[in-house]
């Protein structure tokens, strides 16, 4: 275990010199640590709390009522345990996931763009706590991003020019008490989008994280080929984070790492059960779905990422089995992506 450094984060991001400083002190801690955490203003904590308190009522709820709050346009909705599969083993995780919330008369619906539509919200009450979370956690992620273009020697928005209407979204899981069956939450893995801001309750005895190890090489999970699901699983070198009260933990995800061409690496992670029931939020600071990311310092157009191709690839892997994998295929909607990652990748 180790301690984790915490930082403060200025409520705006302008480029002075301490912004600057601040920048280069959490590219250090990324590169070192593989993760760091940032305190939480008292305003934050209070959004926070009544966002667990309205998942655990939930949760609470009969599975046959839960299971009646999923999506078949989108990823968005209730995932039983063992549902979610990582590496080819089931995950005892319980998740209900917000992905972007598109209302159905909106012209991408229409058009079958895959992933596109609102979230079965089991309540206006559940709505309106998880939506005051994403909104706080949204404008902490981009106050990060700037310090790390700026940490990175980079235009302040070089980051955040990909996240102008981002996709951002969220899993709010909920992990039962270990048992005799066994102790995985959630594999090994990467987390396949930009920025992940995380919450965690007291419980702890759960998340571990991969620090960068020299010599060692980071899958590129981009890459259909190159998966991180699984990788190191068995491995001695994890690091347990410690829940520490009123902080969020915050690490690189894989479109960090293809956009600094590994400067910063993806935080592999996993998750034990504890011995009691467990909460955490896992919330992802994402590019536009029709965002075309490029390396920094690239100008190959070959290297072009489609960001929404990147994140139905990603779900479509996840979930061969679900409803919407399943719409997906049976409607073409892939021959729709393809035709929006053609029309991104035009794009100067």
């Amino acid at each position: 275990m180790t301690d984790l450094v915490t930082f403060d984060v200025p409520e705006t991001v302008t480029g002075t010199p301490e912004d600057i400083r601040l920048g280069q002190r959490m590219i250090e801690a990324w590169q070192r640590d593989g993760i760091f955490q940032v305190a939480m203003r008292p305003a934050q904590e209070s959004v926070v709390a009544d966002a667990y308190a309205a998942s655990r009522r939930f949760f609470a709820l009969p599975l046959a009522e839960k299971s009646r709050h999923v999506s078949d346009l989108t990823y968005s909705g209730y995932v039983a345990s063992g549902e979610e599969v990582t590496d080819g083993v089931q995950d005892g995780s319980e998740i209900f996931t917000v992905t972007k919330d598109v209302p159905p008369d909106d012209s991408r619906v229409a058009e079958s763009w895959p992933c596109h539509g609102p979230v079965p919200w089991p309540d206006e009450q559940y709505r309106q706590a998880v939506n005051a979370y994403m909104e706080q956690s949204g404008d902490l992620g981009h106050r990060l991003l700037q310090l790390a273009a700026l940490g990175l020697g980079q235009d302040l928005d070089a980051f955040t020019r990909l996240t102008d209407d981002g996709w951002h979204h969220m899993r709010v899981l909920r992990f039962p008490a270990a048992s005799a069956a066994g102790d995985r939450g959630i594999g090994a893995h990467t987390d396949y989008g930009l920025l992940v801001i995380a919450t965690q309750d007291e419980v702890g005895q759960a998340l571990y994280i991969r620090p960068p190890i020299e010599g060692e090489r980071r899958n590129r999970n981009w890459l259909p080929e190159e998966s991180a699901a699984g990788v190191y699983e068995d491995d001695d070198a994890w690091t347990y984070v410690r829940p520490v009260p009123h902080t969020f933990t915050v690490f690189p995800g894989d479109l960090f790492q293809f956009l600094t061409g590994g400067k910063l690496l993806s935080t592999p992670h996993k998750v034990k059960l504890a011995d009691d029931e467990r909460y955490a939020f896992a919330y992802f600071h994402e590019p536009s779905f029709q965002a075309a990311a490029r390396p920094l310092d690239s100008t190959d157009d070959a290297e072009v990422l489609h960001y929404g191709s990147h994140f139905t690839s990603m779900f479509v892997r996840c979930y061969p089995d679900r409803v919407t994998t399943q719409r997906i295929h049976s409607e073409g909607r892939l021959a729709v992506l393809d035709k929006l990652r053609e029309e991104a990748a035009s794009r100067p």
